[in-house]
């Protein structure tokens, strides 16, 4: 029994959503002398999660709703959990939360935990697909021994639909690595020669996103506010940082852009590993989503003293605070986003106070220890409760 260690398995739909979101705890976790284990749909970045020394069961998640693939991805969950006698099964993201923990239940883990990045539904939605993802979110919750919410709005929301009782919650939150994230790492010299090297001039105002290619994180709307901010500033550049979607119905295809006479001034980054190294070249970080649980990218944004626009949605509330550390606009408003863009603009000084005003609230409440620390105790309680 000396070398017996706890296993527990984390679940998402990509190696993407592993890779991007969840890669720093699951190193605190391996590292607090944990076997991990994770399972997620196959792809590029599954290579990455292995060099970490973790072992990855590729099964396929589908974004869409598909029973035959889903119930598909249900048994073999099913499968593998019994085969591999976990103590703990960890699900994130919403179609691995439910089938996650439906076959864990099934398979006798004795320990499931889910983590809630986001509700599907929102209050505007129609009747019918909102209680039908209430539905969804409370079968999952019959399943768990416990659950984080990275949101405390979706706390609240979680107990007044009575998708799950008070004693099952806990707040995550979201973490950001501070020390990775800090705008005094990059000097004057390394932001000019990073411009350089994607071919933009030193004086050019920058615009930034952080964000997946799906109509869902507001891209058209942005694409319409840029159109206005081009005329009363006509050298300024937005800056896309995020991946391709196709299997979304609501992917937003690159060449859109054209559309907007926006082209010129557009600059694609698709997807990539050294995002710290580009907010640095960034003026104003903007997001302007439909649905965030909290918006990682926001966080890296604050964290990198830069000033945000954000929809005034649950999620960014949480990481902005509107006329503080940033400006919170009306959801589906290119009007407002435009204002809010060109304000910030012609007030250097109060953006530059925004700045540095969200690193402060970034180290004070997303500091990623924090969320290690709460990781840790939950962990700790359930093992002793439920295993010794």
């Amino acid at each position: 029994m000396e070398n017996f260690k706890i296993k527990i398995c984390y679940v998402a739909n990509t190696g993407m959503a592993v890779r991007f979101i969840l890669f720093n705890i699951l190193k605190f976790v391996k590292n607090q002398d944990y076997d991990i284990y994770v399972v997620c749909s196959s792809g590029k970045w599954i290579k990455d999660i292995e060099k970490e020394k973790i072992k990855v069961k590729t099964i396929r998640f589908k974004r869409k709703i598909s029973p035959i693939s889903d119930l598909i991805a249900l048994v073999r969950l099913f499968f593998y959990f019994k085969k591999e006698k976990f103590n703990i099964v960890h699900t994130h993201t919403p179609k691995p939360c439910l089938l996650g923990q439906l076959a864990a239940k099934m398979a006798g883990v004795p320990i499931i935990v889910s983590t809630i990045h986001g509700f599907y539904f929102q209050k505007r939605d129609f009747w019918l697909k909102r209680k039908f993802f209430i539905l969804i979110e409370k079968i999952a919750a019959k399943c768990s021994d416990l659950i984080f919410f990275v949101s405390k709005e979706d706390m609240e929301t979680a107990i007044e639909e009575k998708i799950c009782p008070p004693d099952l919650e806990k707040y995550f939150g979201g973490g950001v690595d501070i020390k990775r994230f800090n705008p005094e790492r990059f000097s004057e010299g390394f932001i000019l020669a990073k411009k350089k090297q994607l071919g933009i001039g030193p004086n050019k105002k920058i615009i930034g996103i952080v964000a997946r290619l799906v109509e869902e994180k507001g891209y058209l709307d942005l694409f319409r506010a840029f159109k206005e901010v081009l005329e009363k500033f006509p050298e300024t550049l937005l800056l896309i940082v995020g991946p391709l979607e196709p299997e979304k119905k609501d992917v937003i295809n690159p060449e859109v852009v054209k559309n907007y006479d926006i082209e010129k001034n557009v600059i694609f980054l698709w997807q990539r590993t050294d995002v710290d190294k580009l907010y640095p070249l960034i003026d104003i970080f903007i997001l302007p989503s439909y649905r965030e649980g909290l918006g990682v990218s926001i966080i890296e944004a604050s964290a990198m003293k830069k000033p945000v626009i954000a929809t005034d949605i649950r999620g960014c509330r949480e990481a902005v605070n509107d006329g503080k550390t940033g400006i919170l606009v009306p959801i589906g408003n290119p009007e407002k986003l435009a204002e809010a863009i060109i304000y910030l603009f012609r007030n250097p000084e109060k953006a530059k106070e925004m700045g540095r005003k969200g690193r402060e609230k970034i180290k004070r409440e997303f500091d990623e220890k924090i969320i290690f620390s709460r990781i840790k105790i939950e962990y700790q309680r359930l093992i002793k409760e439920k295993l010794r």
